[in-house]
């Protein structure tokens, strides 16, 4: 008896282990017109993530808002994705995401620049837990585009050890040498 209480605390620990925060991006009242008159619901745009290289998000409509809340965030947490970061604060490679008629565009940046990004760009970086990154949103303003275009971009980036690993070769040998650069420099002049 004593051994199934056990297993059930182990599986209760596991269960809230990966704590997860979410960001609402936006909300918008919506209507549906009946025979009667028109009924009003709620739609909701969430983005989740640990802050620590996984982010999500998802969409819920629902009569009242929390529950559409509820339901956004559910389906976040089960789209998550994991995005290899550059000591844990910038991203490894500038790219280009689209969806749509939305287009992002994101670059790496130096420690101690920041979030400089737009509303819902800002909520993704905020929840996979970048702390430096420069990035503009191009075209289509809606909420919606610009997080799917982001996620499109962050799935394409890559991380040395992955190309490394696809090249057949060793981390070393795909970084760009920097200690040499400044010695060479120095021996020149």
């Amino acid at each position: 008896m004593a051994r199934e209480d056990n297993r059930r605390d182990r599986r209760r620990d596991r269960d809230e282990e990966p704590e997860f925060a979410d960001r609402l991006v936006a909300i918008n009242r919506v209507s549906k017109t009946v025979k009667g008159g028109k009924r009003f619901g709620f739609a909701a745009l969430v983005v989740v993530g640990d802050q620590k290289g996984r982010v999500g998000f998802g969409k819920g409509k629902a009569r009242e808002v929390p529950e559409a809340i509820r339901k956004a965030t559910e389906q976040a947490k089960r789209q998550m994705i994991r995005v290899p970061l550059r000591e844990g604060r910038t991203l490894h490679h500038d790219m280009e995401g689209r969806h749509g008629a939305g287009k992002v565009v994101m670059r790496t940046a130096p420690q101690g620049t920041g979030i400089i990004a737009g509303g819902p760009m800002r909520a993704v970086f905020e929840m996979l837990g970048v702390q430096d990154v420069v990035a503009k949103s191009i075209g289509s303003q809606n909420p919606y585009n610009m997080i799917r275009a982001t996620i499109d971009a962050l799935t394409s980036e890559q991380s040395p050890r992955q190309v490394a690993a696809r090249r057949g070769k060793k981390v070393a040998d795909i970084l760009p040498k920097r200690d040499e650069a400044p010695a060479s420099a120095e021996a020149q002049a």
